[in-house]
């Protein structure tokens, strides 16, 4: 009996050293195809010393015992490269640098409607003016089919505001748009922007290298078709547009923001974005994880690239989402549209 006791221990003990070096090897496999993607792809490749960073990720990574937990060392090491809009998917959660929230720098009314996970919105107000809040919108199925398939309603509620009603101006609301999927964000305001080049992609020494547009309701990314939407009416690229950024408006809301500079008729209001003004693209790694590679600066139809979208009207803490006409973001845009 003490003999099987004592083999079935020694196999226990065989097993756990099993799992554990198998967990180990896990860690190193994943990390070194995740170093070798940032020194392949990373907009700031050239700009880090790779062979200090990598060594002390290294040494960092000893501390852990299985893959998951080491993926916490995907903070530290992004931290380390200044890779602050690159992030790692794993089992439905992100791993990136923390963004700093400061409630204080906020107020009540916006944090109330940021707590309540706002929705798209298209409505009139005041009978005249047409306001459209784009949230954040993230999804994973990135193929043609189910773009079009979440931006086509999107666009329906836009279209159906100016072909039911008349709109003197339009007021696009990205307080909440901390980023996700620029497609169906564009794809949306087709009939505000156009068919034109609506933004692109700059390498790091800020020469274009990438140009997108809308055509006849069609996303173009270096002449490759991504997805569409099906237009009705006329179009409204000369309408008068208010965009209204926030400190939070980050990444493809900034690029949402953007794709209005250069396009006459709007003025931008509120505050300062938030400065995740790079290009990303989604690459494989190992165990099912999805890094997202910070590869490019983005630019506005010009080929301009902005660190922030400065407001042409700066206004901070002064929300009433309760009260859309009581907001001064709002009542600035409304004087933009009202004035001859």
């Amino acid at each position: 009996m003490k003999k099987v006791f004592a083999l079935l221990f020694i196999f226990s003990l065989h097993l756990n050293a099993q799992q554990t070096s198998a967990s180990k090897d896990s860690i190193s496999v994943f990390y070194g195809k995740l170093f070798s993607a940032l020194k392949k792809e990373y907009l700031y490749k050239d700009k880090t010393d790779w062979k200090v960073v990598e060594a002390e990720t290294n040494k960092n990574l000893l501390q852990y015992e299985n893959f998951k937990e080491s993926l916490k060392e995907v903070a530290v090491l992004f931290g380390k490269i200044e890779a602050t809009h690159c992030k790692v998917f794993y089992q439905d959660k992100g791993y990136s640098v923390p963004v700093k929230f400061l409630p204080e720098n906020f107020s009540d009314q916006w944090k109330a409607k940021y707590a309540s996970k706002p929705a798209f919105e298209a409505k009139v107000i005041d009978g005249k003016y047409a306001y459209i809040l784009i949230p954040a919108i993230t999804f994973s199925d990135v193929s043609s089919k189910n773009i079009h398939k979440i931006a086509q309603p999107l666009y329906d509620k836009i279209a159906a505001l100016k072909t039911q009603n008349n709109i003197e101006g339009w007021i696009i609301d990205l307080r909440f748009n901390t980023g996700g999927n620029i497609y169906p964000m564009l794809l949306a305001l087709y009939d505000l922007l156009g068919d034109d080049n609506v933004w692109g992609t700059l390498d790091i020494n800020k020469k274009q290298i990438g140009t997108i547009e809308l055509s006849g309701g069609k996303y173009i990314d270096n002449s490759s078709k991504v997805s569409y939407i099906d237009p009705k009416g006329v179009l409204l690229d000369k309408a008068k547009v208010a965009v209204i950024t926030g400190s939070l408006t980050a990444s493809s809301g900034e690029v949402t923001a953007m794709a209005f500079k250069g396009r006459p008729n709007a003025i931008f209001i509120g505050e300062q974005t938030m400065g995740m003004t790079t290009s990303n693209s989604m690459r494989s790694l190992p165990y099912g994880a999805t890094l997202v590679l910070s590869i490019a600066y983005d630019c506005d139809r010009n080929g301009v690239f902005y660190e922030h979208i400065v407001p042409d009207i700066a206004i901070s803490k002064k929300d009433n989402l309760d009260d859309l006409l009581s907001d001064e973001n709002i009542q600035e845009a409304i004087k933009f549209i009202d004035k001859k």
